[in-house]
This record gives structure tokens, C-alpha cells and sequence, in this order.
């Protein structure tokens, strides 16, 4: 029977945790190995102020009873936002955005929940005030861990930099760090602040000062004029021509991965429609924050209705009847205003029968709504919305007659694998996946995000923005951003909000395929399947390759450089770069150790090939076999006249060199080479004479 190694309570033997105290427990009985993983986190602290003298004037029962609801609402705000809280010090909270699971935004998510944290406490009865700090960067993460019993979620410097940064915070206020501001500057109003010298840091950490939400929850200010979907735009047109014109309703759904242009193209064609006289009203569904399950729905009616959100239940009753008897009349306007009005939550006393009969109010309010103009009813990010809404949405598409109104709904890919039937059988229904910008219309969005830039070197690498984006256009603007403020300095890591939607994006994977990627990422762009089982602990190969390919992360290249091995490629670099910056260097020097392995065995020590080889042997930590096949590679290319390829090669077997003797024959070797490329120029310059 096992005994857990942390308790010693005695277990099933099909047991997978403790009983008594959670620990994970390997198939022997003896604790399973920590899963842990690199991660880019948001850590937000928030103390009292001047707490530590309030409370030795205090019994420490009236201390409790102070603490107790002002941890509940610092936690209650977290956690709303998709936090984690990791611990309570005293008067101090530390929570935790981007871990264990990554969303994609979860600077912004923790920017926010301090804002609600400053806001909902200067608010209260106690006159309480805080220093709130928010610090975005990289940490290791046991991805097991369980706050709620005392044990620690992320550690790395950006824990550190965050208390030292909310320690030096004026009261009331919420500062944030570098990385945090450049994820955030868009939909965040910041002021500067002043640099703090903290402990153990060389330089003066900078930061900011976060004063007010710059753009609603979900949106984000667009920096740069439309560019390309031509086709795309055209096709929306003529969809709503015929909607409008012939009073055929329409369901249409874009499909997109995130950073695509979903939202951008919608505003175009929003754009469109209101020069043509329609109404556009829009509703988004939100993944935090958001307790009401027709959220989309709520906010386009409010929209409709005239309700803003600072209006009370009365005033917002008041609007909503109003509007509904205007645009219904008749015996059925207080049915209808009586239903929406337990969808919009200002009526906590009404009843509704069944959901049908609430549908069908809706499906009134919105048929009288497009009667009186033409109307473009948009839900945004509909991949987060509960599956009422989505309910919801398929019945207007199913259900709305001879009446000028077109649906469109903009979601990630998310929504097909939660939804596979999504739209089948509708009567007027149409799907337009939205892919990477063309080549040309990439660069011409790189090309004007640059053309600020004074210098040169900066407007000469607008190719490679191109080319590591792959067209996405959010990742153009933030590498072109990026790009433009370090002046064309070395690249570095990849921008936060990029490795962060990424990884959201490999966060939603199922464990098995996500296992797969990750193994996959230490080949390189490249990876073989042979590598994959050399490595282990995959079940169904097959089918987690097969389904990765369909979702395309991967693709199955037609031909393969090692003969009889089935060859993979990711089908964006970035893909695999973020999948490969999750893995701890343990991982990674085992995964490349595993690589080397079967590229050995496969016999592919040649070309390439021993280039890649010496590659895995170093990360891997064996420097002896790496060094081997470095001198191989780097003669092979000397032989073969790519001088240039063995000066680089050359350099980096010195850099592993030990010996004095190794290091002496391996200086001149490179000398050799790069004379003969100082000179190789000059004698193509003659032979072209």
C-alpha cells in the first residue's frame, strides 16, 4: 500500500494523490516528480499602509476583524480576474496572473485587479490605504503547487522586483514595472515614476504609475491605419447588401487565431455599414468578470436601450420599457420588457417560465429593432461565451425571417472544438476563416509601424518583423514597436504580450497534445517522430501528431531529410520558441541529450545534420560531443569552400575548447578561414571584372 512520503498516510493502491494532504504520488507509492515549467507571470503585491503601528494600538481580535474582510476583498478582486492568490503575509497579498494556466493578457488582467483592488478599498468604511506594485517577467512554476495550503506557486527576480517596487509605492497608488507598462500602455492611462533603488539591484528599476483604464475590458486602441483584407471586407459587404436590400438575415462567423484582425475587421465593416445608413450594435463576451451568461447580449441591449452602467435598477427599468413599448406597442411590450429585464439583472423580483419564452422576448426585441433599421448585431470573442449565449445566437440565426439584419460573430478556433456543429443546418449561414496577412500587405504594415524610425539599421530589418510575425499583423506591431525603441539592437526575448498570447494558446491544448509540442520544441523547427519515441512517455503518437496538424501547429513534411523517419515542421517559429521557453533546463538538457541520440543512431552525423548534432550535444551539457562534431561540421564546410559557415562553426568550438593545444590548432584553423573570406570577395570582384 503506498505511504505518501509527505504524511505518511497509507493509500490505495490506484491512488494518484494523498488522501490526506493532496500530494501527488508516483505509480511505486513514492512522491511523483514536481512538474514545473518557465513561465512569463503578472505577480501583484498589495500591503496596508502604515498596518504594523495600527495594529499595536489594536487587540488582536479588533487586528482579525480589520484583516479578514480587506484579505477577502483583495482576494474576491483576484481571483475575479483570473488571479491566483498565493499567499497572505500578514497585511500583505501576493497573487499570481499566468499560472498555473496563461490567458493571453494576464498583464492586463493583474493591472486591472490592482486598479479594482485600489478603487473597491478606498471606497470602504475603514479609511484604508494601500501600495499596490505589478511585475510582468519570467519564473519558474511548480505547476502542482497548492497556495491554499502554504506552498509556493512561482519564484524567480520578477517575485522580488515586485516587492521592492510596491514597497516603495506612495500610498493609494499602483506602480508597475517595465515589462508590465509595455503589455499594458495600450489600454492603461500611466504617468511616470520615479526610478526606485532597490536591494540587490545595480541600475534603478523603472516604473510607472497606472491611473485610470484606458479602454473597456477586452478592447485595445488600434495603433495603425487597416491594411489588406480586401476580399475579406468585400465578402462581409456583400453579405450585408443582401441582408439589407432583400431582407435576408444571415449568420456569419469569423474564425481566427488570436492577433489575426478579428476586431479590426469588424470595425472596418462597421465602418461601412453605418455609412450605408444600418445600425451597429456590438456586445463582448468576456472570460473574467463577467457573471451574467448573456454578457454580449446584455451590453447591446443597454446599447439599444440608452442604460449606462452608473444608471441605477429604476432609471435603467425606466429606459428599458420605454424603448420596448416604442418599438413593440401592444400587449406583448410587457412580457418582453419584463424578461429583459432578468437578462439585464435590473429586476432581481421577476420570473421567467422556461428559457424558450425568454428567447422568444429576445427574438421579439430584436426583430423590432431591425424592422425599424437595417442592423449589424456583432458578438466579439464569442469562444468565452457561455453556451446559453451560444444558444442563443445559433436560434437568432435559425429563427430570424425577411427582416434586414446580419449577425457576425467573431471567435478564436476555440469555439469549433467546444462547438463542432456550430452553424450546421441554419438556414443562411457562411464562415470566413481570416488568415495571415499576404507577404505584401505584411510588409507594408511593418513598413509604416517603422517609418517613424530616424534610423536606418531599424527600417532595414522591417524583413525580419515579417518574417518571424508570419503575418500575423498584432505581432508586426509589437515586434515593429519593440524593434523601434531599442533602436535595432539585438532582437532579445520575444515581446511579453506575444509569448503570452502563445502560450494561452498552448495552455488550451489537451495535456497529451500539449506534452507532444513541447518534447517536439527541443528539436528545433524541425523534429522527427523517431526523436518523439526515443523520448517517451507519449501514448497514440499517431493521433496526438495527426491531431496537432489539425489544428496547425504542425505540419507532416512531404519529405523527409532522414530516410525512413516521418519529418514534422512547426508551421510558425514562434510556435515553437514559446513551447521550447516553457521547458525548465533540466528538461531541456534532457530532451537535446535525447536528440543527439537518435540522431546517432539514425546516421545522420553528416552536413547538417553534425551541425545539429553539436547543437543538441551542447545544450544537453556534453561538451566533449559537442565539440566533436562542431571541428567535424565546421571542416566539412571549410572543404567545401562555405568559408563563412566554418568561421562561425570555427568560433564556437573555441568557445568549448578546454585544451591549450585544441584551442592553439583551432585558432589557426579559423584564421585560415577567415583570411580566405576577407580574400574570397576580393577574387569574385575580379572573376565578375
Amino acid at each position: 500500500m503506498p505511504v505518501c512520503p509527505a504524511c505518511q498516510q497509507e493509500n490505495p493502491a490506484a491512488a494518484r494523490f494523498c488522501f490526506a494532504c493532496g500530494t501527488p504520488l508516483a505509480p511505486d507509492g513514492a512522491a511523483a516528480e514536481p512538474r514545473e515549467e518557465r513561465r512569463i507571470v503578472s505577480v501583484i503585491f498589495v500591503d496596508l499602509v502604515g498596518f504594523t503601528g495600527r495594529a499595536e494600538r489594536l487587540d488582536p481580535e479588533d487586528v482579525r476583524a480589520l484583516l479578514t474582510p480587506y484579505h477577502l476583498a483583495v482576494r474576491a478582486e483576484i481571483e475575479s480576474f483570473g488571479g491566483v492568490v498565493e499567499k497572505f503575509i500578514g497585511d500583505a497579498v501576493m497573487g499570481v496572473f499566468g499560472a498555473p494556466t496563461t490567458f493571453g493578457d494576464d498583464a492586463e488582467r493583474a493591472v486591472r485587479a490592482a486598479l479594482a483592488v485600489r478603487d473597491r478599498l478606498a471606497a470602504g468604511p475603514d479609511d484604508l490605504q494601500l501600495r499596490i506594485a505589478v511585475n510582468t517577467g519570467e519564473a519558474l512554476v511548480a505547476l502542482d503547487a497548492r497556495p491554499a495550503l502554504g506552498e509556493a506557486m512561482v519564484a524567480g527576480d520578477v517575485v522580488n522586483t515586485a516587492a521592492r517596487l510596491q514597497a516603495a509605492a506612495a500610498p493609494n497608488a499602483v506602480v508597475v514595472g517595465e515589462e508590465t507598462w509595455r503589455a499594458t500602455r495600450d489600454v492603461v492611462e500611466y504617468r511616470p515614476g520615479t526610478p526606485v533603488d532597490a536591494k540587490g539591484k545595480a541600475e534603478a528599476v523603472p516604473n510607472w504609475i497606472a491611473v485610470r483604464e484606458a479602454a473597456p475590458q477586452g478592447e485595445r486602441r488600434f495603433s495603425s491605419t487597416f491594411v489588406g483584407r480586401t476580399r475579406e471586407l468585400a465578402a462581409l459587404e456583400d453579405v450585408w447588401l443582401r441582408a439589407a436590400e432583400q431582407r435576408t438575415p444571415h449568420l456569419v462567423t469569423v474564425v481566427a487565431a488570436a492577433g489575426v484582425g478579428k476586431t479590426r475587421l469588424a470595425v472596418e465593416f462597421a465602418r461601412l455599414v453605418e455609412e450605408r445608413g444600418g445600425l451597429t450594435v456590438r456586445g463582448r463576451s468576456l472570460p473574467y468578470r463577467d457573471s451574467s451568461a448573456y454578457g454580449a447580449l446584455a451590453s447591446q441591449l443597454k446599447q439599444l436601450c440608452g442604460i449606462f452602467e452608473n444608471h441605477t435598477p429604476e432609471v435603467a427599468a425606466a429606459r428599458l420599457r420605454a424603448t420596448v413599448e416604442t418599438l413593440l406597442g401592444g400587449p406583448e411590450a410587457d412580457d418582453v420588457a419584463r424578461h429583459l429585464a432578468i437578462l439585464l439583472g435590473i429586476d432581481a423580483d421577476a420570473t421567467v417560465a422556461d428559457r424558450e419564452t425568454l428567447f422568444f422576448s429576445i427574438r421579439c426585441f430584436v426583430e423590432a429593432v431591425a424592422r425599424d433599421r437595417p442592423t449589424l448585431l456583432v458578438f466579439e470573442d464569442l469562444h468565452w461565451a457561455d453556451a446559453a449565449l451560444l444558444d442563443l445566437v445559433e436560434m437568432l440565426g435559425a429563427r430570424l425571417r425577411d427582416l434586414p439584419i446580419l449577425v457576425l460573430v467573431l471567435a478564436r478556433p476555440d469555439l469549433l472544438d467546444a462547438r463542432p456543429t456550430w452553424g450546421g443546418g441554419l438556414p443562411a449561414y457562411s464562415t470566413l476563416p481570416l488568415g495571415p496577412l499576404p507577404l505584401e500587405e505584411a510588409q507594408q504594415l511593418a513598413a509604416e509601424r517603422l517609418a517613424a524610425a530616424a534610423d536606418q539599421a531599424v527600417l532595414e530589418r522591417a524583413a525580419d518583423v515579417v518574417q518571424t510575425a508570419a503575418g500575423n499583423p498584432l505581432f508586426i506591431e509589437q515586434l515593429s514597436a519593440r524593434l523601434f525603441e531599442t533602436a535595432g539592437a539585438d532582437e532579445g526575448p520575444l515581446p511579453t504580450t506575444i509569448r503570452a498570447l502563445v502560450a494561452a494558446r498552448l495552455d488550451a491544448l489537451p495535456p497529451a497534445e500539449r506534452s507532444v509540442l513541447l518534447d517536439a520544441a527541443v528539436g528545433g523547427k524541425v523534429f522527427w517522430r523517431g526523436a518523439l519515441e526515443r523520448m517517451g512517455g507519449h501514448d497514440d503518437l499517431s493521433e496526438l501528431l495527426a491531431a496537432l496538424e489539425r489544428r496547425d501547429l504542425v505540419r507532416r513534411d512531404t519529405v523527409s531529410a532522414i530516410e525512413g523517419e516521418q519529418q514534422f515542421s512547426f508551421t510558425h517559429v514562434l510556435i515553437r520558441d514559446v513551447a521550447y521557453d516553457l521547458l525548465t533546463r533540466r528538461q531541456r538538457r534532457e530532451g537535446h541529450r535525447s536528440y543527439a541520440l537518435f540522431l546517432e543512431s539514425a546516421g545522420a552525423e553528416h552536413g547538417e545534420a553534425g551541425a545539429a548534432l553539436a547543437r543538441h550535444w551542447r545544450e544537453a551539457g556534453e561538451t566533449a560531443n559537442a565539440l566533436r562534431y562542431l571541428v567535424a561540421a565546421a571542416e566539412q564546410a571549410d572543404q567545401g569552400w562555405a568559408k563563412d559557415r566554418a568561421v562561425v562553426l570555427y568560433r564556437e568550438a573555441l568557445e568549448l575548447a578546454a585544451d591549450d593545444e585544441r584551442r592553439r590548432q583551432l585558432r589557426r584553423r579559423l584564421a585560415l578561414a577567415e583570411q580566405a573570406v576577407f580574400h574570397l570577395a576580393d577574387a569574385q570582384a575580379l572573376r565578375r571584372g
